[in-house]
């Protein structure tokens, strides 16, 4: 099954805000309460000026001009300009203290957000499309800050103002009044019926933004960019960009032209209130009824009436529309972590002293598939991850493994591709849960320790090691933030890329680029090393680490790696069989169990799988490796 259509009529923009949203936006808000009561006040003293002003005027035309009272006159317009100069204040500060709150709520969210995606799992990561998630923590939390501010200032302010104005007009002219309150509903349908299809619009082009997000993300990268050149599609990756940017592009027409007819139609509407108004007043007036000054002051509140209306029109449609947002934003907190600490997790204690003896790492029946898209919460979300059908969801990956790696000794993994040794070593640092069985670390099962204490403790290297697009003092820093200029020299030394790195204008400060891609594959392969020594974990995770490295660097490394590691629990996944004649321990997996474990030499006289892998390796060479060149007792090789 292919990703799903977007379109105005597709699933995804049929999707409406989720029932209690709004409920759920209060507790951000109420973090900011002092600055909401401040917004509150001066919304307040803005409504009663709006009020107030045209009664004010009206007593200077029937007080004052028309009994040519000039001190009445010059009085009242000194008291409406000063009200005039209070109203700036007021809406200066209210505008300050609404960026003021608008920005705290952004802030809280994109932090929360951010720290939450960082929670989910490993599974959640290999679903889920980069620039969709970008897209969420950007422009979906921009748009969860209008409808804060909207909702908390806007409402009060119209409403108040709304109450104030028909007060008034009551009072003024209830004749007029009633006219213009017939007048409201005709403000209100249209409101509704565009509101609807501008949110469903809002929640298209969200989605198509971050599919461009998306696009981006992979094509504006060294391995997509390498990969468009190759296979000569650069072509038709514009074509695929320009048609999602054309549907985007054309969003922003559809919008505009709603949002312009929906103030057409209020302008019209207003124009026709007025002309009644005029018309009924006049005739008022002219019947001595209704004084002049008082239908002076009926006008200039009809505006100031269907001010507040029109903004309540336009409100429900920026608040039906930043809801969409809220709502986006709130689908990506509500994920559930696969992978979670547990509330009474407890540090592994071997992992508090650096003179604590390694622990080691025990597997009892543990059995493991990859999880589908339900498990991992992703199944609604569309526009974050594809639907699409996992082979690997529906099968076993391990069945009912058990072994036992003794501390302080080095364990290797060795089979055919498939065979389930990367999904051994995701399963001890916590990459994933076992689906059953335990695995134990020192003893204490994985999964009541805290991560912060098993990450800690497991240092891996996988056999892609991943770079940031950042210094090479940055990248190791990551693994220690608090290494000495010595330190990072010395974990460079050990991994054997210090000559290098020495050579470069920069040296430690040189930038490695995008996913380390300035480097050669052995030369960034050399760093992740020296990240690992310098993190100096009781427990070391190789992952087929010298995939990338020519015999001499890999042969510098094992050299390295021999010192480095002495005394630590090593759990390798071994390509090159050559490089584990000295290890503790083989354990030979085929097809998600342990087939066979032991020592070289033992293996090697049984003449099973271990032995037949060893002879299709050096088939020109004798099964007992007399004539293979025996390497340096090496707990990394892929």
């Amino acid at each position: 099954m292919g990703p799903m259509r977007l379109g105005v009529d597709g699933p995804i923009t049929r999707q409406k805000v989720k029932s209690g949203t709004v409920r759920r936006i209060v507790p951000y808000a109420m973090r900011y309460r002092w600055s909401l009561v401040i917004l509150m006040l001066m919304t307040m003293v803005d409504a009663v000026i709006v009020a107030t002003s045209p009664v004010l005027l009206k007593v200077i035309i029937d007080d004052g001009i028309m009994k040519h009272r000039n001190g009445v006159v010059v009085g009242l317009s000194l008291v409406i300009a000063g009200l005039a100069l209070v109203d700036v204040v007021a809406i200066y500060t209210q505008t300050w203290f609404s960026g003021r709150v608008g920005q705290g709520i952004v802030y809280d969210l994109r932090c929360k957000v951010f720290t939450h995606v960082q929670r989910q799992s490993l599974a959640f990561f290999t679903r889920a499309q980069t620039g969709a998630l970008v897209s969420r923590l950007n422009t979906d939390v921009v748009g969860a800050q209008q409808a804060v501010t909207t909702l908390l200032t806007q409402t009060v302010s119209t409403l108040l103002t709304l109450v104030l104005v028909l007060v008034t007009m009551f009072y003024l002219s209830w004749q007029i009044t009633l006219v213009a309150l017939v007048m409201i509903p005709l403000f209100l349908l249209p409101a509704k019926f565009i509101g609807r299809r501008l949110q469903r619009l809002t929640r298209e082009s969200m989605q198509l933004n971050a599919d461009m997000s998306s696009m981006m993300n992979e094509r504006f990268n060294v391995a997509g960019a390498m990969l468009a050149k190759l296979y000569g599609r650069t072509d038709q990756e514009a074509d695929t960009f320009t048609r999602k940017a054309s549907r985007v592009r054309d969003i922003a027409i559809s919008t505009t032209v709603y949002g312009r007819m929906l103030f057409i139609i209020t302008t019209l509407i207003t124009g026709v209130a007025t002309a009644l108004v005029y018309g009924l007043g006049g005739v008022l007036a002219i019947d001595g009824a209704l004084k002049i000054g008082t239908l002076v002051a009926m006008v200039t509140l009809l505006l100031r009436l269907y001010g507040p209306i029109n903004q309540l029109s336009n409100m429900q449609v920026n608040v039906m529309i930043a809801l969409v947002s809220f709502d986006r934003v709130f689908e990506m907190l509500d994920l559930k972590p696969l992978v979670d600490e547990r509330p009474k997790a407890y540090a592994l204690p071997a992992a508090e002293s650096d003179d604590a003896t390694a622990p080691d790492i025990e597997f009892g029946d543990v059995s493991f598939r990859y999880p589908g898209p339900e498990e991992v919460s992703l199944a609604s979300l569309e526009s974050i991850a594809l639907r699409t059908p996992e082979k690997r969801g529906s099968q076993q990956v391990l069945d009912a493994v058990s072994f036992h790696a003794p501390a302080g000794k080095l364990t290797a993994l060795v089979g055919p591709s498939g065979a389930g040794k990367t999904t051994v070593t995701h399963l001890v640092p916590r990459l994933y849960d076992a689906t059953s069985g335990t695995v134990r670390i020192g003893g204490h099962d994985v999964r009541d320790l805290t991560m912060r204490s098993l990450h800690d403790t497991v240092g891996v290297v996988t056999q892609d090691a991943h770079l940031f697009h950042d210094t090479i003092r940055s990248n190791l820093l990551y693994a220690r933030p608090d290494a000495t200029e010595v330190e990072l020299v010395e974990a460079c030394q050990a991994a054997r890329i210090w000559e290098t790195i020495s050579a470069l204008p920069d040296g430690l400060d040189t930038v490695v680029g995008d996913r380390g891609y300035r480097l050669s594959g052995g030369e960034k392969q050399r760093v992740a090393l020296a990240r690992l020594l310098l993190k100096s974990p009781p427990i070391v995770v190789l992952d087929e680490a010298t995939a990338h490295l020519d015999s001499e660097s890999e042969a510098a490394i094992q050299r390295a790696l021999k010192t480095a590691l002495a005394g630590r629990t090593s759990l390798v996944i071994a390509h090159r069989l050559s490089t584990i004649h000295e290890a503790d321990q083989i354990l030979v997996l085929d097809a998600g169990r342990i087939r066979e474990r032991g020592t070289h030499g033992e293996l090697i006289s049984t003449g099973g799988l271990y032995a037949e892998l060893y002879r299709t390796q050096f088939a020109s060479q004798p099964v007992n490796g007399a004539d293979v060149a025996s390497p340096v007792h090496s707990p990394g090789s892929s």
